[in-house]
């Protein structure tokens, strides 16, 4: 690969927040809805944090969590219901809600309620799916496969702006590094945007370890702020961060997720970088 130059890259308006502006944008919370009542519950808590720090964010959870380890791990709730509510909780709260997709299906509900469509890391070379999703006219936010180099992810841009949508953006969230194991390279953070594209750096996942617990992913939550703090540094535009009251208890990906009693101190650090990276 060539050295990285410096590009203008387009502003993504998302609700009243925009990826590249003079702040981080942060998508936040649970990795699951766990139910109804905890979302409700959770929402605010992250809404109180942000606030307190000025923290610009986008709401998410998964409504389902299609490709767990193990059949028999929790999964969530139907789609329509899923978005259903996610929609009314971020109009309660004021803030624009993500959430992923798994079929065409999918997209055209989702694109109904939500401001961001998630095409997951696994089916980030769907041409089917990524057409569905740009089809709905909301922004989209593609997550790097974990078996793409970074400047892969070009092949993915011109797939989105074929379907007339220039409104997305690419999400680092680590490659496979021999069994169970992921690396974040923050040289993927450069490169991407060269390729034309806004980045948003996944802490969490990328602290994942893919099936590490057998059933389950492992993870080492405790690093994600640190990953968190070179990306920004890496110049991403922003940053994604699933967060739980009790990490321990989560019914998904618990290991990877940040405390949420920490949340606030992190959030603020990371604000601190980007201002004077963008300085």
């Amino acid at each position: 690969m060539s050295q990285p130059t410096t590009i203008d890259l387009p502003e993504i308006k998302i609700g009243q927040h925009t990826l590249g502006g003079d702040s981080p944008l942060f998508i936040l919370g649970p990795c699951v809805i766990e139910s109804e009542s905890f979302i409700r519950e959770i929402g605010p808590m992250i809404k109180a944090i942000a606030d307190d720090v000025g923290a610009a964010f986008v709401f998410k959870a998964s409504y389902d969590k299609a490709n767990r380890s193990s059949a028999n791990s929790f999964r969530g709730m139907d789609c329509r219901d899923g978005c259903q509510l996610l929609a009314e909780v971020g109009k309660e709260l004021g803030v624009p809600v993500t959430t992923d997709i798994h079929t065409e299906e999918q997209a055209a509900i989702a694109g109904e309620y939500i401001d961001i469509l998630q095409i997951p890391a696994f089916l980030c070379r769907q041409t089917d799916l990524i057409q569905a999703a740009a089809e709905t006219g909301r922004v989209v936010n593609v997550k790097k496969g974990q078996f793409l180099a970074p400047w892969d992810v070009k092949n993915i841009a011109e797939k989105l702006r074929t379907f007339d949508n220039v409104n997305f953006f690419i999400t680092e969230r680590g490659a496979s590094f021999g069994y169970n194991n992921l690396v974040a390279d923050m040289r993927s953070i450069p490169w991407i945007q060269e390729a034309g594209c806004r980045v948003v750096f996944d802490a969490t996942h990328s602290v994942q370890r893919p099936g590490g617990l057998g059933e389950t992913s492992g993870g080492d939550g405790r690093l994600a702020p640190v990953l968190a703090r070179a990306a920004v540094a890496a110049g991403c535009d922003g940053v994604f961060m699933e967060t739980h009251p009790e990490p321990e208890k989560a019914l998904s990906d618990g290991p990877n997720q940040v405390p949420i009693d920490e949340l606030g101190g992190v959030l603020r650090k990371l604000i601190d970088i980007y201002r004077l990276v963008r300085s």
